[in-house]
């Protein structure tokens, strides 16, 4: 689970661990699947919403 790193000076920081990265991944490629446009690509990201659990 992703976890929230508090940065009192800044922006936050987001922790990932391996799970973390290969479900955005496999997200991206399910989303994006029979696109070959990287226009189309991106107009279809800009559409969606992803959400990481935080790590409490």
């Amino acid at each position: 689970m992703a976890k929230i790193i508090e940065n009192f000076s800044g922006r936050r920081n987001i922790r990932l661990n391996t799970d973390d990265i290969i479900n955005i991944v496999r997200e991206y490629q399910n989303i994006t699947i029979n696109i070959n446009n990287y226009n189309d690509i991106r107009y279809k990201l800009d559409n969606i919403e992803l959400y990481l659990p935080e790590d409490i």
